[in-house]
């Protein structure tokens, strides 16, 4: 199976073709950014192609991160992967961003609790608890960062996300720290491919997975009256 992975949820841009017959991720690249997606994501995706040696015909799926995210990165990603399996008649799979953070770990060790946590701002994570197996114990949401704490306590945990840091920075004092923090900015595009590989396919096209509302309501009182 041939599967482009697509990322632009947080804080970089990336792209990354799998090859299962060629054993792994034959080309990637990422760049780190917060801006830019939209302007970077096509020439890069461009560069990935050609040092793979892959036609986008040769595809069988192509693979993208729904969120959490920013807005408008989310609908970068999603609108590039949409508009290429269109083009390629492949299938688009969409796959959450706290599931791309948590993949590598428990490909490593899927004994120990795995807790992806994303800055959602204000005191706030997206958050994604997996235990033995991968199997997931605290669905994603939004939580507080005393909540997601109280989740985290709940066995030997290790903690990976743009959030990891305010995690661990609201841990109690005298308890026993979490195994790891590490404050990725982004999940690693590979095991974006990796895991749009194994997804099952519903069928559907990927949409983007918002956790709350956006910051920006409509403001009624400054509507004008219709006639």
């Amino acid at each position: 199976m041939r599967v482009l992975a697509i990322d632009t949820a947080l804080g970089a841009c990336s792209a990354a073709v799998l090859d299962t017959e060629r054993r792994g991720i034959v080309a990637s690249e990422t760049l780190a950014m917060t801006r830019g997606h939209a302007e970077a994501v096509m020439p890069l995706i461009a560069r990935v192609m050609d040092l793979a040696d892959v036609e986008f015909a040769e595809l069988d799926r192509i693979a993208v991160t729904t969120g959490p995210g920013s807005f408008t990165g989310l609908r970068v990603g999603i609108s590039a992967a949409r508009g290429i399996a269109l083009a390629a008649g492949k299938r688009a799979i969409g796959l959450s961003t706290l599931a791309g953070f948590a993949a590598p770990l428990i490909a490593e060790d899927d004994s120990t609790h795995v807790v992806t946590a994303i800055d959602a701002r204000h005191d706030n994570v997206y958050l994604q608890v997996f235990g033995a197996g991968g199997r997931t114990l605290v669905a994603p949401r939004i939580a507080t960062l005393r909540d997601a704490v109280r989740a985290t306590m709940t066995g030997p945990a290790r903690i990976i996300g743009t959030g990891a840091n305010l995690v661990a920075a609201a841990w109690p004092k005298g308890a026993d720290p979490p195994l790891m923090v590490d404050n990725a900015s982004a999940p690693d595009t590979g095991w974006i491919a990796r895991l749009g590989a194994a997804a099952a396919d519903d069928g559907s096209p990927p949409k983007p997975l918002y956790l709350r509302a956006p910051d920006a309501q409509p403001q009624d009182a400054s509507r004008l009256p219709r006639r």
